[in-house]
């Protein structure tokens, strides 16, 4: 008699939430095509999608692709943002910079041009 065992069945996944789905597209297109647009677009969905997963009566999947599209999208949100803030720091700082520089290589010239040679 042989034994002859069944094959492990294996269950369907669950049909993936659109909105995490949505969220994962903007993320990528807001570093492809539309910089902040795609940004803030893949943060809220993300977050709709992450809601509608927990809340869902029947069991919804894409958990992982809201999670990149959050990813992605403050990523991109703050990759787009931090250049002005680091434009802004320096106009506002650049007289006390650019005078602090002026002095330091004012004594570097003259340490160099008083040393013997």
């Amino acid at each position: 008699m042989e034994n002859q065992t069944t094959p492990p069945t294996t269950l369907p996944s669950p049909p993936n939430n659109t909105l995490a789905i949505v969220s994962l597209v903007a993320g990528i297109t807001g570093f492809i095509l539309l910089p902040v647009i795609g940004g803030i677009a893949a943060a809220i969905t993300g977050h709709m999608a992450k809601k509608e997963i927990k809340e869902s009566a029947t069991p919804q999947g894409g958990e992982g692709m809201a999670t990149a599209g959050l990813i992605l999208g403050y990523a991109n949100l703050v990759l787009c943002v931090l250049p002005f803030c680091v434009i802004a720091l320096l106009t506002l700082f650049a007289p006390s910079i650019n005078s602090t520089f002026e002095e330091i290589i004012n004594e570097l010239s003259f340490l160099a041009f008083s040393l013997p040679v």
